[in-house]
Formats: structure tokens, C-alpha cells, sequence
């Protein structure tokens, strides 16, 4: 079961939150849609190597539109200086105008429907009627690392605003505002296991309930009655890979094998796992050729001296905001 490791720092936490859900990215893409325990029959000794295999249309350690959109969300934040949301939807459509490799469909959609930043999402949602997917959990650990030191009220709130670019259902937001906390108790060197009753009190109540069942102690993956690409199961699954694991490296074998969308359950169980036990618990096997291609932004590719660099960056920005104030 999983302990706390209290003596990282603050720092060690928010890179382990960006960089480990990188690493979960990467480590889940080849592996989407296929079968349930495909990641453990294949690389069944712990530690053997070659896990960074690539496949699927990826090549060994890339990440995928998961953290690609982490990062636009992250450096609109960090060059702006606030959240702006105009300016992170630029980036988005700029991001799949490119043809990058992968993007959600309900994503493409509120991107490319010509829609105002404001009301393209919610358009898509008042054609669709279903708008609960993922995409916004998948890119959550730079935003809550930038906000984390605002406190509570201000990362949830972010949080459910920055859900609302391309998500229409306000599920998605719920769900995008819980992951956030978590991180920022996380970050803070607590056990966010142990404080989900409190987040949950925080939750919309029309939306309460459905997310104390899938975050319930006793629920396992195979209780969702969705597939999890929804984000009610998605995060459910990564809470429960944290909580029956003692490790990073466990907490993401355990997502990956649970079939489905793999890399973006993967992403998130590696932003929460990173956050709890730090950026020096994530196997420098995975690191070494963790790399994150920038469709739009000029052939750009991030690699793990960069990802630090960000989420150092991201770690430290309010806390100057507030010293120059």
C-alpha cells in the first residue's frame, strides 16, 4: 500500500509531478487499447529495461498530446504571467492545426469548430450532450504545480476554467478540480489519500456522489460502468493505482495493465505518484529518453533538462509574484 515519503522538498515534488506524468505518457502510448496486463506480459521483471519501448506510431520515450497540451497550458502561464485563457486556447488551436500524431476527438472538435474561445466548447456540448471524456485531466500536473502555492480555492477554480476550454460538461470540470487538489496536497507533502473526504466536500453536489464512488477505497478498475477515457473512471483508476501501490514505478505498472486509455490513466497516476514520492523515485531508465514533440511551435522538442527547467520554473513563479508584490 502506498506511504508517504515526507522528506522531498517542494521542488523535488513539482518536478516529480510534471516529469513523472511525462513519463506515464510516453511509458502508456504504445500500449492504448490493448489488453488488459499487455505492459507486465511483456516486460514481466521489474526493472529488466526496454520498457520506454515505443509502438502504436510512437517512438521509444515520446509523449504524447497529453503533455504536449501540459506544456502550452504551462508556458502561456509562465509568459503571461496569469491564467489566460484566450491565449491558451490560441495555443491549443495552433497545437491541432498541426497535425500532431494524436488528439481526442471531442478535443479537434471544440479546436477547429470556429467557435470563440469562450463558447466552443460549450457548443460542442449542447450538439453532443456527452463532453465527460479525459483531456483535461491528462494535462492537470502543470497547472496545479503553478497554482499550488495560491491555496485551495484558487486551484480548483483554475482548474475547472482551464477544463472548460474543450470540455463542455461540467463533470469534466469536477473531476479536472479534484485531480488539481490532489496534486497541491500532494506538493505540500501530504497524503492526499487521506484527505479526499475534505476535497470531495468541495466538489459540486450534483456531481458529488458519482465522484465518491469511483474514488471509494474499496472501488477497484473493474467496477467502472464506463470506459476510461471518461474522466470519472479515468481518475478513479489512477487513485486506485496509488493506493495499492508503494512506488512510483508499481503505481504505473498498475495503470498501464489496466488496458484502455493508457496513456493518459498512465499520465495521471505518474503526476499524482511523481508528486507524492518525488522526481528521484522515477526510473532514470524512463528518463533518459523522455522526449516531447511541439507540433506548432517550430519543430520544438522538449527532453528532461527542459521538463525540469519547466517545472522549476512553474514551482517558483507565484512564489516571486508574491515577493514583488
Amino acid at each position: 500500500m502506498m506511504t508517504i515519503m515526507t522528506q522531498h522538498n517542494r521542488n523535488e515534488r513539482a518536478l516529480g509531478a510534471v516529469i513523472g506524468s511525462a513519463v506515464g505518457d510516453a511509458l502508456g502510448a504504445p500500449f492504448e487499447f490493448g489488453p488488459i496486463g499487455a505492459f507486465s506480459a511483456r516486460f514481466s521483471d521489474p526493472g529488466q529495461g526496454g520498457e520506454m519501448c515505443g509502438g502504436g506510431g510512437w517512438d521509444a520515450g515520446e509523449a504524447t498530446d497529453d503533455t504536449q497540451m501540459a506544456v502550452h497550458v504551462a508556458e502561456s502561464l509562465l509568459e503571461r504571467g496569469e491564467l489566460d485563457l484566450p491565449d491558451i486556447f490560441h495555443r491549443f488551436q495552433r497545437w491541432a492545426a498541426s497535425e500532431p500524431k494524436d488528439i481526442g476527438l471531442q478535443t479537434e472538435d471544440v479546436l477547429t469548430n470556429n467557435m470563440p474561445w469562450d463558447r466552443a466548447a460549450t457548443a460542442h456540448f449542447e450538439t453532443n450532450h456527452r463532453a465527460a471524456g479525459n483531456g483535461a485531466l491528462m494535462r492537470a500536473a502543470t497547472a496545479a504545480v503553478y497554482f499550488a502555492q495560491e491555496g485551495r480555492w484558487e486551484t480548483m477554480n483554475a482548474a475547472r476554467r482551464l477544463s472548460a476550454l474543450t470540455h463542455g460538461d461540467p463533470a469534466a470540470w469536477e473531476g479536472t478540480a479534484i485531480l488539481h487538489e490532489l496534486l497541491r496536497l500532494a506538493l505540500e507533502g501530504k497524503n492526499p489519500l487521506d484527505m479526499l473526504p475534505d476535497v470531495l466536500d468541495q466538489v459540486h453536489p450534483d456531481h458529488r456522489e458519482r465522484y465518491a464512488t469511483v474514488l471509494a477505497p474499496h472501488w477497484h478498475p473493474d467496477d467502472a460502468t464506463e470506459f476510461n477515457g471518461a474522466v470519472w473512471p479515468c481518475l478513479g483508476s489512477a487513485v486506485w493505482a496509488l493506493r495499492t501501490t508503494a512506488s512510483y514505478e508499481d503505481a504505473i505498472r498498475a495503470a498501464v495493465d489496466l488496458g484502455g486509455d493508457t496513456d493518459t490513466v498512465a499520465a495521471v497516476t505518474g503526476g499524482l505518484a511523481g508528486a507524492v514520492y518525488g522526481c528521484e523515485a522515477i526510473p532514470t531508465r524512463w528518463t533518459d529518453i523522455l522526449h516531447v514533440p511541439l507540433p506548432g511551435s517550430d519543430g520544438r522538442v522538449l527532453r528532461l533538462p527542459d521538463l525540469i527547467s519547466l517545472a522549476r520554473r512553474l514551482a517558483q513563479s507565484r512564489i516571486d509574484a508574491a515577493i514583488a508584490t
